[in-house]
């Protein structure tokens, strides 16, 4: 017998039983499959609720930058980059590969250049953080490192100064008197899209004899 020769059978529902209207009764249908396939397709895991998180991250900080306390909103996964940047103006930490492997973002954190791309703002409210613009002397003096570069004509394009600078006020801090090698290997994390790297070497040296 072929499928269009079988007999049907019609079920008629009644338009009221025990309460129920034909129109209830395909409304509760689609309801049902609704939740079924909703459960189906974010998996078991999200039938029971998720347990609630306890706990958070306090968002508005004090920051001790270039010697003075910034009150600012900070999100729990924010950079310090960013927060520097974008928060409190600093643009002279610049963003460059934003995955610390140029070193334009370099900041001091306490006296040691650090990423401020891969730092995040929240490990450091208790640090005291130094930016490009807080080398400059109350007078409007550059730094000698500062000074040196311009007089060795390390600035190009300029995009990776700021951290080339920190970084070597780092090592001058740490080592004030450093061989060509050393300060070769100091500045190694710093990269210069220009090729300006004997200009910076030979700015780092000429500091070296001014701090």
């Amino acid at each position: 017998m072929s499928e269009t020769d079988r007999p049907t059978t019609t079920v008629l529902l009644p338009e009221s039983a025990g309460g129920w209207s034909r129109r209830d009764f395909i409304k509760g249908v689609i309801a049902s499959t609704v939740t079924v396939s909703g459960v189906s397709y974010f998996g078991a895991g999200c039938a029971s609720p998720l347990p609630a998180q306890t706990g958070g991250v306090e968002r508005l900080v004090s920051l001790s930058v270039n010697g003075q306390t910034r009150r600012v909103d900070v999100a729990p996964n924010e950079t310090l980059a960013t927060t520097l940047r974008y928060k409190l103006g600093l643009t002279g930490t610049k963003i460059g590969c934003n995955r610390a492997e140029c070193g334009a973002c370099t900041v001091l954190i306490g006296d040691v250049n650090h990423y401020a791309c891969s730092t995040l703002t929240h490990r450091v409210r208790d640090r005291e953080i130094t930016t490009v613009e807080g080398l400059e002397s109350g007078d409007g003096t550059l730094h000698p490192v500062q000074q040196a570069f311009i007089d060795e004509l390390g600035p190009q394009c300029g995009f990776c100064t700021p951290g080339q600078v920190m970084s070597a006020v780092a090592l001058l801090r740490a080592n004030p008197n450093p061989t060509r090698k050393e300060a070769q290997a100091a500045m190694s994390g710093n990269l210069c899209r220009c090729g300006a790297y004997d200009h910076y070497l030979n700015g780092v040296m000429r500091a070296a004899q001014e701090v």
